[in-house]
């Protein structure tokens, strides 16, 4: 059994897992049907934003005043039931975020100006392990970067309006991360594979910093013309071993056994945010571009300076289901006192979405990866905020490197890798979640070696 296969430490993870699911199944019925009877106090809190509620008032009052303290756990439970390395074996990982966002707005009269940071603590054993798979394929998105980490703290100016324009320019920086604001895909994140959630085939086999792990020093500035089109660029510190797990993310001075190592990472991005048809149907389409600025070798020993990548992004709202009717205006319209108010577009319907990565097949393992999916929100009557995803991601591995373990006599060569994955998230409150999902790894690695993994498992979550 899975239960005798873990140990003792595992199995207290999956035992408080399986209890905060029927604590969840309990509130969700008590919702249902008792919630009123529970009392204004239960009732306002399960309405809330928060599983910590509103610290009687004090965290209203802060927000109010610019000062918003989140966070929030996480934790996924992964059951593999066939193929890989070893099955059945099961796998717990976890995540806790600690951060603060002030806007200076609020604060102090400075519009536009906001800061944030955070830390972060990761654990538990990666499913990986019993997996093998590809670290671009990793079944979990929350293996980098563990035991607790200092994430970027920066600051963000955004103009309110310039030349006729909201939001004509932003100017961001500090100890930041690029993963944050260049090839932001919101869809492929409720996904719990690391190829669609986290890498897009940018990070993971290929060496680029594409994870939630990385941080340095620098920026990046964005220009929008006009309300559907921008172009941005970013400029930081590209440092050796960031994401080690001994650094924490404290190499603040950059690579400390060699200042000389640092790099420069410049990334570019631009695109167009259109709105299309009655329904206003949002997209992204967007083409970037990353230069990372370390040394490397190709698979034939050359020395080169750098490596960089192209990316393609594609996404598109594809179906709206109807908005709630405006509201009339109380006097039949004869004054402008109380005018109609035009009701807020649903968000309920059918996304989909696409990711297309390209970089020199001499010294990057996975020259090509495309993942697509499709995201329905509010697919079930009377389960608006629910979403039901699946996704499919593809790598191609390096024909050079092929070639170059040809020569060397190799005879376990990686040619491509896969990945399915189907998960459908249930929103019991605007707080917490659970997210059953289903993950089919083909060829794990690359190699055939392995056989096609099949893993069940659960996500879930909770904002403080």
């Amino acid at each position: 059994m899975i239960s005798n296969q873990l140990s003792h430490r595992r199995r207290t993870h999956l035992f408080y897992l399986i209890l905060a699911g029927l604590i969840f199944a309990i509130f969700s019925a008590l919702h249902a049907g008792t919630s009123a009877a529970a009392g204004p106090q239960f009732s306002d809190w399960w309405q809330g934003k928060y599983a910590s509620g509103n610290w009687m008032g004090v965290r209203d009052s802060l927000e109010a005043r610019g000062i918003e303290f989140n966070g929030n756990w996480k934790g996924t439970f992964y059951g593999i039931t066939g193929g890989g390395l070893h099955s059945p074996r099961g796998a717990f990982d976890e995540e806790l975020t600690l951060g603060l966002t002030i806007d200076f707005g609020k604060l102090a009269g400075i519009q536009g100006l906001t800061a944030q940071g955070a830390v972060r603590y990761r654990d538990g054993r990666s499913p990986n392990t019993y997996v093998g798979a590809g670290s671009t394929f990793n079944p979990s998105r929350y293996q980098s970067g563990q035991q607790w980490r200092l994430m970027p703290f920066f600051l963000t100016y955004t103009t309110p309006e310039l030349f006729g324009v909201k939001e004509f320019l932003t100017i961001s920086g500090g100890w930041q991360n690029a993963y944050m604001f260049f090839a932001d895909q919101p869809e492929s994140k409720l996904f719990t594979n690391n190829a669609i959630g986290t890498t897009k085939g940018i990070g993971g086999a290929n060496g680029f910093p594409w994870s939630s792990s990385y941080a340095a020093w620098g920026g990046f500035v964005k220009i929008k013309p006009s309300d559907w089109s921008y172009a941005m660029a970013g400029l930081y510190m590209a440092i050796p071993d960031e994401m080690a797990l001994s650094n924490h993310g404290l190499a603040l001075a950059g690579y400390a056994p060699d200042p000389q190592d640092n790099g420069l990472y410049f990334l570019a991005e631009t695109g167009v945010t259109p709105k299309l048809g009655p329904a206003k149907l949002p997209g992204k389409y967007a083409f970037g571009s990353i230069y990372w600025g370390l040394e490397n070798k190709s698979f034939y020993g050359q020395a080169y300076d750098q490596k960089y990548t192209f990316y393609w992004q594609a996404d598109q709202m594809l179906f709206r289901e109807p908005s709630a009717p405006a509201v009339a205006a109380k006097d039949g319209g004869k004054s402008f006192k109380e005018p109609a108010v035009e009701p807020k577009l649903s968000e309920q319907g059918l996304y989909a979405f696409t990711f297309l990565n390209y970089a020199p097949k001499y010294d990057n393992a996975l020259p090509f990866y495309f993942h697509t999916g499709l995201v329905y929100k509010g697919l079930i009557p009377g389960r608006d905020k629910d979403q039901l995803g699946v996704a499919f991601g593809y790598g191609n591995y390096s024909s050079d490197k092929i070639s170059a373990e040809e020569e060397a006599d190799e005879t376990v060569r990686q040619t491509y890798e896969a990945v399915i994955e189907a998960d459908y998230r249930v929103q019991l409150t605007k707080f917490t979640y659970v997210q059953p999902f289903w993950q089919y790894i083909i060829r794990p690695e690359g190699t055939g070696m392995t056989a096609n993994a099949n893993i069940f498992g659960l996500h879930m979550g909770v904002i403080f």
